[in-house]
């Protein structure tokens, strides 16, 4: 999951207290905290006073949009947000996890920050308190406001919900139609009281100057995924992060995950460090320095609060918060300082997205290639199907079992001869008996062919589909979504389909016998013949007869008896019969290939149902980002 944004100088001249230490600093803390008030002090610490009872002192209500002005940048972004808000993710295949989380980041800090900022000049400006469990944010936060507006309390987590606290002038901007719209909330009335889970609490308050929001949001370290998932989409809403960790959380990953993406984002950031024992605590606050100046954030603001028990009514007496408070009002208070305040975190936003947009893109191409991984196994699987078909369809391989046993009793049984009757003359009684016996072996030879080529087909789909399911589940994901092609309706429907479709091809044999074969020749004015009869010796003939007698085939098989070819070559001469035994043997095959296509069908749904991102979705990614940097 990304956060927030990187981390600024907010002092602008790029001084900032050590916690008291180092050269800029030149005296320790006071009893009620050391301060990192950057600014026109030449040593970096502003002089310690009792600032206003809210964040800001007096000044413009609102701050300039950090945005360029020309309607092309809005229009650039919105196009941006577009093809982000158009993106499609494979539910469990790799990178889906990963590209969904980088998709709701980028998106939600371009319609809940970007987009809004350069829209509207007069969004107030938002400061963000977020930090570690137990670190007082919601103490500190009243301490600032100067009156309740959170709830605070022992049990870890205490923030439920979110809280804004701003001027009542600027109680409307705050609401669903401007900030974080898919965010319910509720309008806080008389003292603070907790929320409801995912529900942001909005704290109209005159203590609270125009122009400006406080907001206290749930713990970014919370066991409660959601508490951390509102910190950080409220973070990257924000103009300013005040981040606060304790001394004895300050190292957790957690913590730095978060003030990591502030500094890659160059956000606005001040660090706090609450609840500082008195004993140890120098060394205590150089470590903590050390491991800022180590992560890139040596020059983010830093403060720090001692262990005190001077709270009352929810907030801190004496002047605990005082250089906090002093800090914010030096970095928000005149118009000129909250602009830079804003447009720094806005430009580290934007810069942002010369990398995230990227990676988002390399995501998306990810989850491309997986896509084209398992189509190309689909394709690999069944144009072996296709050859493993074409091969048996010639090579013999099929004349042997229960087919050649049929078509030798035929054979044997001189049926072939018999087919054959000279024009004119009578069947007699007795062979008309004969006739009904040899229609049980042609049924028998009949049923047997369609058997053989049931088999082929089922056998060719089946090796495919086996061969998918193989490769797909090699593929993390790839198993479910084999059990989602395999489980689809129809799949029982093969048998029948084949045996149509070889149904309706003998009958187009039989056909060709008729129109093409020995009705143009002479022999054809003296003999006649059976011609669904002569239709099945032909389909020998084509299933490889004389290549399997040769011993050519890879299938060899006793094909001893007449040859088909003899006979048919005798009834259509050897051009005619080429050219029939090419049409259906094209016929036959566009039939069964046909089969083949269907019984893909399944795979190939299963792909385009999946969400896998379209090929060229990438490609919009990397232009909207180059077309992101021209128009800034």
């Amino acid at each position: 999951m990304t956060r927030p944004s990187a981390a600024p100088d907010t002092t602008g001249d790029g001084a900032s207290d050590r916690f008291g230490t180092g050269p800029a600093a030149t005296s320790d803390q006071t009893a009620e905290g050391s301060a990192a008030v950057p600014g026109a002090d030449p040593q970096g610490i502003a002089e310690a006073r009792r600032g206003p009872t809210v964040p800001v002192s007096a000044g413009p209500a609102k701050h300039r949009a950090p945005a360029p002005d020309d309607n092309r940048f809005d229009q650039v972004l919105e196009e941006l947000r577009k093809q982000i808000r158009d993106l499609e993710f494979a539910e469990g295949l790799p990178n889906a996890e990963e590209g969904r989380t980088l998709q709701a980041d980028v998106l939600a800090q371009l319609s809940d920050y970007v987009l809004p900022r350069v829209r509207r000049p007069d969004i107030p400006l938002l400061i963000a308190v977020a930090g570690s469990t137990g670190a007082g944010k919601s103490t500190l936060v009243n301490s600032l406001v100067g009156e309740q507006v959170t709830t605070t309390g022992v049990r870890r987590p205490t923030t439920n919900s979110p809280v804004l606290a701003c001027n009542p002038a600027d109680v409307d901007w705050f609401s669903e139609a401007s900030f974080i719209p898919s965010l319910p909330r509720v309008r806080q009335q008389g003292l603070a009281m907790p929320g409801k889970d995912g529900m942001l609490v909005l704290a109209a308050t005159e203590a609270m100057p125009p122009g400006v929001a406080l907001l206290d949001t749930p713990d970014v370290d919370s066991a409660v995924a959601a508490h951390h998932e509102f910190a950080a989409k409220f973070l990257d809403a924000a103009d300013l992060w005040v981040f606060v960790t304790t001394s004895t959380r300050y190292a957790d990953a957690r913590v730095w995950e978060f003030l990591q993406v502030a500094r890659d984002r160059d956000t606005s950031l001040a660090v706090v460090l609450s609840r500082v024992p008195r004993r140890g605590r120098r060394r205590l606050l150089d470590h903590f320095g050390a491991m800022l100046e180590a992560n890139g954030l040596g020059n983010a603001a830093r403060f720090a609060i001692p262990e005190t028990d001077q709270v009352k009514g929810e907030r801190f007496t004496a002047n605990v918060a005082d250089h906090i408070r002093d800090y914010l009002a030096e970095v928000a208070g005149e118009a000129e300082q909250r602009d830079r305040v804003s447009r720094r975190t806005f430009i580290g936003v934007i810069d942002s997205f010369r990398t995230r947009v990227p990676e988002l893109a390399r995501q998306v191409e990810a989850q491309i290639e997986t896509g084209r991984t398992l189509s190309t196994v689909v394709d690999d699987a069944y144009a072996g199907a296709h050859r493993r078909v074409d091969t048996s369809l010639v090579d013999g391989s099929l004349l042997r079992g229960s087919l050649l046993a049929r078509w030798q009793e035929v054979a044997a049984s001189g049926e072939l001869a018999k087919s054959l009757r000279m024009r004119g003359r009578r069947t007699r009684r007795s062979g008309r008996a004969e006739q009904a016996e040899r229609g049980q072996r042609v049924s028998a030879l009949e049923r047997a062919l369609r058997d053989a080529l049931e088999a082929m087909v089922v056998s060719a789909c089946e090796h495919a589909s086996e061969e998918i399911e193989q490769k797909w589940r090699e593929v993390p994901g790839g198993g479910d979504l084999a059990g989602k092609a395999l489980d689809q309706p129809g799949a029982g429907l093969l048998s029948q389909q084949i045996r149509q479709e070889i149904a309706e091809w003998q009958e187009d044999v039989a056909e060709m016998t008729t129109v093409s074969g020995a009705t143009k020749r002479s022999v054809a004015r003296f003999v006649t013949f059976d011609r669904d009869i002569v239709a099945l010796v032909l389909i020998i003939d084509l299933l490889g007869y004389e290549r399997s007698r040769s011993g050519g085939g890879a299938h060899a098989a006793d094909t001893s008896g007449p040859s088909p070819q003899r006979l048919l070559k005798g009834l259509f001469g050897a051009q005619s019969l080429r050219s029939i035994g090419e049409t259906a043997r094209d016929n036959l095959r566009g039939r069964v290939l046909g089969l083949l296509d269907r019984e893909r069908v399944p795979f190939d749904s299963a792909l385009a149902s999946a969400g896998i991102p379209s090929e060229d979705s990438a490609v919009q990614l990397y232009q909207a980002t180059y077309n992101l940097e021209i128009a800034r």
